[in-house]
């Protein structure tokens, strides 16, 4: 680095840039792959009798690669972005830092060749085997270690609210990996759970529900508490309340895991203190939804200019609305009726494509110019179409899942005056196919919106030059009032 002042020192942005680009990369690929298997559950013969294309073995490779490959870069490079602004000092290694890339690429690689192939531990979000799961325990630690000796180093006392929601997250899924991935290896790539039966199911739920809990939410909220009042240009509407959404949110997410056990082996009780936990949720989870919308107090006004800006809020939107359906469904009077059905993969796919998928975009989209030396993203229309291309496809697709699911709960409880099925199980499939139709419909859509900002990250990029940014220099232990994402509590 070349600096007129010798003492001066830059940010590490370049793994930021690094993780940024692999998130539209993977987020493509991701998206692709889910395309493909709603075809397939539309028209089953398109997996060609490959086993390798089949729904069974191209599913998690789908959830996978949207969740910790588009998902998890994005938190990787938001993460590493936030908190060196935030603490105003560079990472706290650049080796670690360059390690959690590519450990990261290795591991979204070596999932992508092992789950095609069949090589599964049968877990949902934990599918990958044993050696996989090692090299993702060092990643996180090597991530914990950046993030944290960064927060340690820092030259500002007070910690941003964001950065708590991403040590939360990092902390919780570290927890989470560990304890639901200890297996007995019986082979390269194959082991048994160190569980078994009901309580192997217990643990998994555990892990399952927290990794939406933790992986999904709480780091997305590290984004949201930044990057919305960021483009908003407005501090955090109630910086108190995002102290008591966080310390909520975290205690009462880890119990609510148990509701995707209901009429199943589990106690009884378990499933009842799973479902008054969730319901429980709704309070910091909307406490957090109204804390991001409110920021736009005084500035609605640039929603209409501005479509980063609207990929932001539309996104709490849709996590507004999935953390109410989440409690409502795991009472168990209505999980009777939704469990199993197309209710579910609608209620996960509005928070997956409408919380998760537009709070990525647009924290990608404000990042991508800044990281690359940009004024703004080289199509400023191109991000509208891609807002309108991703929410009309969410909206098309959960509508359709929602109806689809209904009606299935609704088929297979009907019974005749003798108590003999009113339907088979066939005529609810049948029923269901139009439904799967729209879904494709939808999901092209989201994936035709990700492929244009494909487009428009390449172009940025390709006709912006990277530029090293210095740290402004800082007194200790001073709040930074001018930066109005780091509105300090007494401010």
């Amino acid at each position: 680095m070349n600096f007129s002042n010798s003492n001066a020192v830059a940010y590490n942005d370049k793994v930021v840039r690094q993780f940024s680009i692999m998130a539209i990369v993977w987020g493509v690929v991701g998206m692709l792959v889910g395309v493909i298997i709603a075809a397939q559950l539309t028209w089953p013969e398109l997996n060609f009798g490959i086993s390798f294309l089949s729904y069974g073995r191209l599913r998690p490779l789908h959830t996978n690669a949207v969740i910790f490959a588009f998902g998890g870069c994005a938190l990787f490079a938001t993460a590493y972005y936030v908190v060196q602004r935030t603490c105003q000092v560079r990472l706290f290694s650049d080796r670690l830092a360059a390690f959690t890339f590519w450990g990261w690429q290795l591991v979204i690689l070596a999932a992508a060749i092992s789950l095609p192939l069949g090589y599964t531990q049968g877990k949902e979000y934990a599918e990958l085997e044993w050696p996989i799961d090692i090299l993702i325990t060092l990643v996180w630690v090597s991530f914990a270690v950046v993030f944290f000796g960064t927060l340690g180093t820092r030259k500002v006392r007070h910690i941003y609210v964001a950065n708590w929601f991403y040590g939360a997250f990092i902390i919780a899924v570290a927890l989470l990996h560990v304890v639901n991935s200890a297996a007995m290896p019986a082979g390269l790539m194959k082991s048994y759970s160190a569980y078994a039966g009901v309580q192997d199911a217990m643990i998994q739920w555990w892990y399952g529900h927290n990794a939406v809990g933790f992986f999904l939410t709480a780091g997305f909220l590290g984004m949201m508490y930044y990057f919305i009042p960021k483009q908003a240009e407005r501090p955090v509407y109630s910086y108190r309340l995002s102290i008591v959404h966080f310390w909520a949110l975290i205690f009462t997410y880890m119990w609510a895991g148990p509701h995707h056990l209901h009429y199943t082996a589990l106690p009884d009780w378990t499933q009842s203190l799973g479902m008054v936990f969730s319901l429980i949720l709704l309070a910091p989870s909307w406490g957090g939804m109204i804390n991001g919308v409110m920021t736009l107090s005084g500035a609605w006004h640039k929603l209409r200019d501005d479509p980063i800006l609207r990929f932001l809020i539309v996104s709490l939107s849709f996590y507004g609305m999935s953390t109410f359906e989440g409690p409502m469904m795991s009472i168990k009077t209505v999980n009777a009726l939704s469990h199993y059905t197309d209710w579910t993969i609608g209620h996960v796919h509005s928070g997956a494509l409408g919380w998760v998928g537009l709070i990525s975009m647009g924290s990608l989209y404000y990042l991508i110019p800044r990281l690359f030396g940009a004024k703004q993203m080289h199509s400023i229309r191109a991000i509208e179409l891609h807002f309108w291309m991703a929410t009309i496809g969410i909206v098309i697709y959960i509508a359709a899942m929602w109806i689809s699911g209904v009606m299935q709960g609704l088929m297979w409880r009907a019974v005749n005056a003798d108590g003999t099925l009113t339907y088979t199980f066939v005529e609810s499939v049948k029923a269901s196919f139009p439904f799967y139709v729209l879904r494709l419909l939808g999901g092209l859509l989201y994936f035709g919106g990700m492929l244009v900002m494909a487009w428009n990250v390449f172009k940025t990029a390709a006709g912006g030059r990277p530029v090293e940014i210095l740290i402004p220099h800082v007194v200790a232990a001073r709040p930074l009032p001018a930066d109005p994402s780091a509105t300090p509590a007494h401010a």
